[in-house]
């Protein structure tokens, strides 16, 4: 199979992992310059198998470099909204289509960011952590990241409602990812888009990944917050916009 992709193809396939690299380390959301990119280049099921794999090499590394900043008394509150929502996006995943999918996400998560923007500039903004604030936030992140690998948008609002620090920030959300992640990956098994194929590519890709994992880490150590959190909350924003293109 990497022998029947053109030059531009391995172009863009290459681009696409350094920004999962980036942004497991740095910038969360690039992820979605990859989701773009790898669904330019290869079939819907097939870019989202491929990515799930390179999403999980990107956790690792992610948790290493950040094993004693998470926030674990937040991680454990989302468990159950996030299984939840991982379930309903199988089912959604295995009933609609690409477009329909893609489409009903990104409106979503472009609501949800906006009402999480408005919240966060109330002079006494409500407390997101509550039990329904957890519940709704971690079955939409399970549920998007299911359907779609773009849970990025709906935990990063959440993560940064949390006031957490950028080491913080990107420490909590590597362990959530990459718990999120595994328990993807039977489903994605099971629905047929993890295959040889893709684990092939994978291979091929991971360098890449690395690489730009560690070049993330020594950008993030540069950054202060002001110019970390207009910056992700920008990505973010452009995160979800693209599933309505």
């Amino acid at each position: 199979m990497l022998t029947m992709l053109s030059t531009s193809t391995w172009v863009v396939l290459i681009i696409a992992a350094a920004a999962i690299g980036i942004s497991k380390t740095a910038l969360p959301g690039a992820a979605t310059l990859a989701v773009a990119l790898f669904a330019a280049v290869l079939p819907a099921k097939a870019s989202t198998g491929t990515m799930l794999v390179l999403l999980l090499v990107g956790d690792v590394l992610a948790i290493w470099m950040y094993r004693r900043d998470a926030d674990w008394p937040t991680l454990r509150r989302l468990v159950p909204g996030v299984l939840a929502g991982v379930v309903l996006g199988a089912v959604f995943l295995r009933l609609a289509s690409d477009a329909a999918t893609k489409t009903f996400i990104g409106a979503l998560l472009l609501v949800l960011i906006a009402v999480t923007l408005l919240l966060m500039r109330l002079p006494k903004p409500p407390q997101i952590q509550g039990r329904v604030g957890r519940a709704i936030y971690g079955t939409l992140a399970g549920f998007t990241t299911m359907a779609a690998n773009a849970g990025g948008p709906v935990t990063t609002m959440y993560f940064l409602a949390s006031r957490f620090s950028i080491t913080t920030f990107l420490g909590t959300t590597a362990w959530f990812f990459f718990l999120v992640n595994l328990v993807k990956l039977p489903f994605s098994i099971g629905l047929g888009i993890i295959h040889v194929d893709t684990l092939v590519m994978d291979a091929a890709l991971v360098p890449v990944v690395i690489l730009a994992a560690f070049a993330g880490r020594a950008l993030a150590t540069r950054m202060n917050e002001k110019i970390f959190n207009p910056l992700v909350t920008i990505l973010t924003i452009g995160s979800a916009t693209y599933l309505l293109v």
